[in-house]
Order: C-alpha cells, then sequence, then structure tokens
C-alpha cells in the first residue's frame, strides 16, 4: 500500500506548490497602502502660467528621496530643483525653474509607503495649451520585473519558513515531547530555520532595488544596502536575523539536552523552553508586524499585538500540521506518532483556530472599512478567498479529528495483540534454551561418570565422545539459528565436551579432541559475524514488520490522507496570504477613490470652467486692461461663455465692443463667432454656445476702447 501512496503524495505536494508558485508569478505588481489622494496641478489641468512647484497628496507619509518626485517638461528635460520636501504629514513638494514655456509637462513619482511597500506613478498637466511630449507615463508601477517576482517569492518563502520553524517547534514540546529523538522531525525544523535565514538574508540584498529601479544589477550595490539598513523595513531585516541566531540556540538545546533528559527531567526544562520560545517567536512576528500593514492606519498601536498573535496562530496551525504530516509519513517504524500526541495537537489546532478567527475578523474590519469593499477591492477580493481556504481546512480538520478519535480507541486492542505477540515469540525461544541447556547437562554427566568407571572400557568411551561431539555440533547449529548469544554459549559447550572425550588413553582419541578444540574455535569466530549479520537482518525484518502493521492500521491511513489534504490547502493559503500583505488594503482604496472624486468635485467650478487671462493694450486712452473669459464647462455641446474686462488696477469698466471667435485649426473648423450681452459693468455672457468636437481649440477676443483703438487676443483652451 505504502509503495503506491508515497508516488501520489510526491505528486500531490508537486502539484500544490505549482499552484502556490502560479498564484505569485500571476500577482500583480505590489499595490502600496499608500495612494495619491491629490495633486497641484491636478491631472490634465491646462493652467494660465506655469506654476512655482508641484505638490502630491498621499493617503499616509511616504519615504521620498531627490529622485523621488520629479517634473519633466515636453522634451524630457527634468525642471525642478531635486529637493522635495513635506509641506505637512502626507503633502510633498517640489519647487520648479522659473520662467517656464508653454506645453505639458510630466510628474513622475515613486516613493516607499509607511508600510514598507514601493508606490509609483506619473501624470501631466499643461501650461498655456496642451503639446506633444516625448516623455511616456506608461510602465511607472514600482515592485514589477525579475526583482519583484523574486522579492515575492522572498516573502512566501519566508512566511512558510516561519510556520514550519514555530509550528514545529510547538508541535514537539507541547505534542510529542519523545519527537525531540526523532531525525526525521528535527531536519524537519532545521530546514525552516535555514529557510528562514536564507529568505530574510535575500530580501535584504534585494530591498533596494525593489524599491528604486527594479534592476537586477543593483541587488549587490552597498550603496543601497546601506540605505535600506536605515528604513524601517531594513532594521525589521536585520532584527530578524538577530532573533534567528537566538532561534539557533534554542533548537540547539531542544534537540540536544531536552532530548538526552529522561521523562521526569523534560518536564523541568520544556517550560524555559516554552517560554524563551514563545519570546522568540512573538520577536520574529513582529518584524512583520511592525513593518507592514498593521503599523500604519487605523488603531496602528493594538493592530500590531493582535499582528503578532495572527501570525503565531497561523504558524502553530499550519506548521504543527506539516509537522505531524511529516512524522506520519516518514517517521521511523519503532517510533511511530502515539494517539495522544495527535490529541494533543488537535487541542492546540482548535486553540489557534479560535484565535485565528478572532484577529482576522478584527484585521478585517481595519483594513476593509465597509462590505460593499469585500466585492469592489483587490484586497476584499482576496480576503474571501482567504476565508473560503480556511472554511475548507477547517472542514478537513473535522474529518482529521474523527480519524484521530477512532485511533485513540483502536490503539489498546492493538497493543495487546502486539504484546501477546513479543510474549510468544520470547516464549518459543525460552524453551528452545531449556531444552538445549538439558542435553547439554546431560551429556557432560555421561561423560564423567564413563571416565570415572574403568580406563578400559575406551571404546565406550569413544562412542560416548562421539555421540557428545554429534550432539554437540547440532547445539551449536540450532543455537546459531536462535541468537548470537546462544551461538557463544553453545561453541564453549562444544570444547568442553571435546576436552572430556579426550580424557580417554586411546592417542587417537587424544588427537581427535585436540582436532576438535582448533575446530571450535574457528567456529566461534566466523559464528560471531554470522550471528551479528542474522541480527541485523532479524532487525530489518522487525522493522518492516511494524511498518507493515502501522501501515495496515485503516484508523492511521485514514488520518495520514486528511492531514495531508489539509497540509495541500495550506500551501494555498500560505500563497494567498503573502499577496495579501502586498496589496493594498479595501479601506484605503475606498479612501482614495473618494478623495479623487471629492478633488475633481472641487475643482470642477474652477477647472471645469476653463479660465484664459489675456492682457490689452490698444494704443489708446483707457486702452490697457484684461480681459477674462471663462468657458463652462469646457466641453462638447452646450457651454456658458462669460467675459470680464478690467482695468489694471482691477477695477471693472465697460469697453464699446467686445467680440469672441472660436477656431479648432486641427480640424479646420471654425472661427465660430460669439455674441456676448452686456449684463452689468465689465461683464458679458453668452449661453448656449456650442462646441462641436473636442480638442484643442483656439479662443480668439477682439477688444475696441474707441472708435479707431482695438485690439484682438488669443489663447488655446482644451475643450472636451
Amino acid at each position: 500500500m505504502t509503495q503506491t501512496i508515497a508516488p501520489r503524495v510526491r505528486t500531490l505536494v508537486l502539484l500544490l506548490l505549482a499552484a502556490a508558485c502560479a498564484l505569485l508569478a500571476a500577482a500583480a505588481p505590489a499595490s502600496a497602502h499608500a495612494a495619491l489622494t491629490g495633486s497641484d496641478p491636478r491631472q490634465g489641468a491646462v493652467v494660465d502660467k506655469a506654476p512655482a512647484q508641484v505638490s502630491l497628496t498621499f493617503s499616509e507619509s511616504v519615504s521620498m528621496d531627490d529622485d523621488s518626485l520629479r517634473v519633466l517638461d515636453p522634451k524630457g528635460t527634468r525642471v525642478d530643483d531635486g529637493r522635495p520636501s513635506g509641506t505637512d504629514g502626507t503633502t510633498y513638494s517640489v519647487k520648479l525653474h522659473a520662467g517656464l514655456p508653454d506645453g505639458t509637462y510630466t510628474v513622475a513619482y515613486q516613493v516607499v509607503s509607511a508600510d514598507s511597500h514601493p508606490v509609483a506613478g506619473a501624470y501631466t498637466f499643461s501650461v498655456g495649451a496642451p503639446s506633444e511630449t516625448s516623455v511616456s507615463v506608461s510602465g511607472q508601477a514600482a515592485g514589477g520585473g525579475f526583482v519583484g517576482g523574486l522579492y515575492g517569492v522572498g516573502r512566501y518563502v519566508s512566511y512558510a519558513a516561519f510556520a514550519v520553524l514555530v509550528g514545529g517547534a510547538a508541535f514537539v514540546l507541547a505534542c510529542w515531547p519523545r519527537g525531540s529523538g526523532v531525525r526525521v522531525v528535527q531536519r524537519f525544523v532545521v530546514s525552516g530555520w535555514l529557510a528562514l535565514t536564507a529568505a530574510t538574508l535575500l530580501l535584504l540584498l534585494l530591498r533596494g532595488s525593489y524599491t528604486g529601479s527594479g534592476k537586477a544589477a543593483d541587488i549587490f550595490d552597498l550603496s543601497l544596502l546601506g540605505e535600506v539598513l536605515q528604513t524601517k523595513a531594513g532594521a525589521a531585516l536585520v532584527s530578524r536575523l538577530l532573533l534567528l541566531a537566538a532561534a539557533a540556540l534554542f533548537i540547539a538545546v531542544l534537540f540536544g539536552a531536552y532530548d538526552k533528559r529522561e521523562d521526569e527531567e523534560k518536564r523541568d526544562l520544556t517550560f524555559g523552553l516554552a517560554v524563551g520560545g514563545s519570546v522568540v517567536a512573538a520577536g520574529l512576528a513582529a518584524t512583520w508586524a511592525m513593518s507592514e500593514h498593521a503599523s500604519v492606519g487605523l488603531q496602528a498601536g493594538l493592530a500590531m499585538p493582535v499582528d503578532v498573535v495572527h501570525l503565531i496562530a497561523v504558524a502553530t496551525w499550519l506548521g504543527g500540521l506539516t509537522a505531524l504530516l511529516v512524522a506520519l509519513y516518514r517517521g521511523p517504524a519503532d517510533t511511530p506518532v502515539p494517539a495522544l500526541a495527535v490529541r494533543r495537537f488537535s487541542r492546540v489546532a482548535f486553540g489557534s483556530v479560535v484565535a485565528l478567527v478572532a484577529t482576522g475578523t478584527y484585521q478585517s474590519w481595519r483594513q476593509l472599512g465597509s462590505w460593499t469593499a469585500f466585492t469592489d477591492t483587490r484586497y476584499g477580493q482576496l480576503l474571501l478567498v482567504k476565508i473560503g481556504l480556511v472554511a475548507v481546512l477547517v472542514g478537513v480538520a473535522y474529518f482529521s479529528r474523527r480519524w484521530t478519535a477512532q485511533l485513540a480507541e483502536a490503539v489498546p486492542a492493538v497493543a495487546g495483540q502486539r504484546k501477546k505477540e513479543r510474549v510468544a515469540a520470547s516464549g518459543g525461544r525460552g524453551n528452545d534454551e531449556a531444552k538445549a541447556s538439558e542435553k547439554t547437562r546431560t551429556s557432560g554427566k555421561t561423560g564423567a561418570s564413563e571416565k570415572t568407571a574403568a580406563a578400559a572400557k575406551t571404546a565406550t568411551a569413544e562412542k560416548s565422545g562421539t555421540a557428545a561431539k554429534t550432539d554437540s555440533v547440532e547445539k551449536t547449529a540450532a543455537a546459531a539459528k536462535t541468537a548470537t548469544a546462544e551461538k557463544g554459549e553453545a561453541a564453549g559447550k562444544t570444547s568442553g565436551a571435546g576436552k572430556a572425550s579426550g580424557a580417554g588413553k586411546d592417542s587417537s582419541v587424544g588427537r581427535g579432541s585436540g582436532a576438535g578444540k582448533g575446530s571450535g574455535a574457528g567456529k566461534g569466530s566466523g559464528g560471531s559475524k554470522r550471528a551479528a549479520q542474522l541480527a541485523r537482518q532479524r532487525a530489518a525484518v522487525d522493522a518492516a514488520r511494524q511498518k507493515r502493521q502501522r501501515d495496515s492500521d485503516p484508523h492511521r491511513f485514514g488520518l495520514r490522507r486528511s492531514v495531508l489534504a489539509e497540509a495541500g490547502v495550506a500551501v494555498v493559503l500560505l500563497a494567498v496570504t503573502t499577496l495579501l500583505t502586498q496589496t493594498e488594503p479595501g479601506r484605503t482604496e475606498e479612501e482614495a477613490k473618494a478623495a479623487g472624486a471629492a478633488s475633481a468635485a472641487t475643482a470642477a467650478p474652477s477647472t471645469g470652467a476653463v479660465t484664459l487671462d489675456m492682457p490689452f493694450d490698444t494704443g489708446g486712452q483707457n486702452g490697457k486692461g484684461v480681459v477674462r473669459v471663462e468657458l463652462d464647462p469646457a466641453r462638447v455641446g452646450s457651454n456658458d461663455l462669460h467675459l470680464y474686462v478690467e482695468r489694471p488696477d482691477g477695477t471693472a469698466f465697460d469697453i464699446p465692443e467686445v467680440k469672441v471667435a472660436l477656431t479648432q485649426k486641427a480640424k479646420d473648423i471654425g472661427p465660430l463667432p460669439v455674441a456676448p450681452d452686456h449684463i452689468t459693468t465689465g461683464h458679458w455672457s453668452a449661453s448656449q454656445v456650442q462646441i462641436p468636437m473636442a480638442g484643442d481649440w483656439e479662443v480668439a477676443v477682439t477688444v475696441r476702447t474707441s472708435d479707431i483703438d482695438q485690439v484682438t487676443l488669443s489663447k488655446n483652451a482644451q475643450i472636451g
């Protein structure tokens, strides 16, 4: 049965690992916790003159360097001073060069959010009128490419290794103390420590390139590594390495001094190991909680310890489950996992699930904030998948508990049967030894009586000696088949029988006796090697028999299958959890959408209604002033036009005549005349101004201040 199961187990494990890798590979670049909620100038805006600075507002504080915020002109030349600064907690600005010409400018940003995730993006605004630009705003996603994928794999390995390390050690201490001496369990826990250490070092090397250029060549850039060590994420990774050194000492004691203690002595050491291991596990979990989603946002002071409990509960459950699976499939036949250990783990797993549900409910509320976020955000959708996987895992665990109960009921009967078999086997060997000993004593007594009766009865002595030797050889063969100790005892008795036979006066008998002694010595040396070989063979046969008996138990076989199914679901669950940690929480995503909508609504009166200021000078008396044209909503279809005339000091005044014309030269449309009506001093208006299509329109205004003094002004406006 096990020969057919093993290939299936390997195939299933490989398929589950492939599914987890596919989930990680299909994941989009890391979505940061921080989101851009506002900008000045806003995206797509057309302003009359170049602003003195560009400001960006995020949903949380971010980290910036000199290249985090750049402004590029239409040719791709940088036009900012390269020194971004924070004006308040979440708003950051960079100053622009003076005297920038008209055209389309690109704002590109790449920052690191407070929860350690990179965020990048770009948008454009125009001065005067839109123009062609050589700058591409596509491909501005951070955390993607080869380095991003490798970083994601490193995160998954670190989570899985943490679960193996903590869950495996907890399984040994709380459920199966004798497992500390089982080699396969030792290798399992040590492999978790090695994998977590290697993954942490990898993440530390990748961090600089992951949050920066994304180039593989920057992985070993020592200057970037130095910058990473000064960040919160870098400090968390270094702290994790230091805690792993303490974990190495814990493992050495667990599989060293603890394993060598007797059961009574282990109880005294268990408490110390449990306290020390809990402190190390909490410290390792805190390196995630203090540098990722839990460290920022709503109720961060409460969210971080809750996240620590959540991580430890997951590790205890899934890691202990995997340790149980390894022990059931790879454990030695002479040290099977007892039913008591399985029952203990069942109770530990139940407590872990309760803690997992409680902390997970709080985290879901904190990260989502509304029921609609479950379906409207990517974080909510992934969370639904995770909840479904946890439900499946709990359902499979229910069947494991049933198999555990049946296994516990079957153990006493199986143990009694094995005890009877051992007693029967030992009784048979005892009867054989008794019979052989009785024959030897009888033969010795016969030889001694014949020796003292008469020397003349040599022939009878020879016959007796021959019989004694024949009986001795038979006993030696029987003893060799029985055990190593029996072989040595029979060989000694054979030599004694030879000496008794050689007591006769016949020299030929004496020579025969000498030959007999030499032959006995040779057989003793060769027989001990043969006996050792037979002992090894018997041990192998006994181990195979015990393994067959263990694997043939239907209750244990059912438990192994259900635990394997649990472990398979756990592999995929960890992959989904890894994706969640690098996805923007639903609450933040919805807040960013709401802030963007509010910003657009607030800006609509000033930015939707395009405003053009055109100074004029007709050259006559009172010929200087400013014409302001407002077109609302500056879209295809019907629009309202307002025109204001002001003196240089800002006071309104009337002029004899003002006319407006709209032209789109690219499509050869226009000019379309507009005759505004005079409303009040310095104010003219026209309604139902029809603009047939979107695009770059020229707005021309003719101003007449006297019978002979007039001028025509024009500016471009983006419509639609």
